[in-house]
């Protein structure tokens, strides 16, 4: 049991290389404090084209070099580069901004969110640490402190930024989500399970955070219920895409087979 739990932690974990970024397996997907996802197909919340994004790039770049102090310009335009792969470029346009602007909060959290999506992680770590305040504190900015520390292997001061987080928003799905898979790379599938379920059951969960909970499912041995759980609330084609998707990357996990293969499996997301 013990070698089972420390394979199917490094398949999770084998995310670390882009970790809490939005960028996922299916596409760019960066709206929201939302969670990571396996990378399955969502009607719901189906992601922007890098056409669209581009276009976004073209729109906000020349307003944001007219005034790079302008807060609104600099986010939505590193919003747009991040989403293109320009991460670097991203993080120096929020950087320049919040030397401008070094007490807007909301820009400290965007900047914060650039550094993570860069794998600057500690220097992420402080820039979201200025972004609230003890007296004032932001539940979207502590969860993204609890993905920036799980992706640092701190699951256990992740989790104490998740309930933090709960407590400002109870129930919050997206906070859910990243906690149950805080739970999953700290080897703990039974409590992430948990969690996940309780994430799914809130009226305001994206289909993301049931493809969070289909993933658990699916590694804990539970296969036809995984499948059943990837393909809920979406239309035969998407259904039998995502449950593909399911069945490949399962198949990829050394944990029943021995191998020494895993799949991409994102970490708990920071949002934008």
């Amino acid at each position: 049991m013990r070698r089972y739990k420390v394979r199917v932690a490094r398949l999770i974990a084998s995310a670390a290389v882009v970790g809490a970024i939005a960028l996922s397996a299916a596409g760019c997907q960066t709206d929201g404090d939302i969670t990571g996802s396996i990378g399955l197909a969502s009607a719901k919340h189906a992601p922007r084209t890098e056409a669209d994004w581009r276009h976004e790039v073209e729109v906000w770049g020349p307003r944001y070099r007219a005034n790079t102090g302008d807060p609104k310009a600099a986010m939505a335009y590193a919003r747009a580069l991040r989403a293109i792969g320009q991460r670097a470029q991203a993080v120096a346009v929020l950087q320049q901004a919040s030397i401008r602007n070094p007490h807007d909060m909301k820009l400290l959290g965007a900047y914060g969110r650039a550094l993570a999506a860069a794998g600057r992680l500690p220097e992420a770590l402080d820039a979201l640490g200025r972004a609230h305040t003890p007296d004032n504190p932001d539940w979207r900015i502590l969860n993204a402190q609890g993905a920036v520390l799980d992706q640092m292997g701190r699951h256990a001061d992740a989790r104490r930024h998740y309930r933090s987080a709960l407590n400002l928003m109870p129930d919050e799905p997206s906070v859910l989500s990243n906690l149950g898979l805080s739970y999953a790379l700290d080897k703990h599938l039974k409590q992430a399970e948990a969690t996940l379920r309780k994430a799914v059951a809130q009226p305001n969960a994206s289909p993301k955070v049931r493809q969070n909970l289909a993933l658990v499912v699916g590694l804990e041995g539970r296969f036809k219920e995984a499948e059943q759980i990837a393909s809920a609330d979406l239309p035969p084609d998407e259904a039998a895409a995502n449950v593909a998707y399911l069945r490949q990357m399962l198949s990829k996990r050394s944990v029943w087979n021995g191998k020494d293969q895993h799949p991409y499996v994102r970490l708990p997301d920071t949002g934008t």
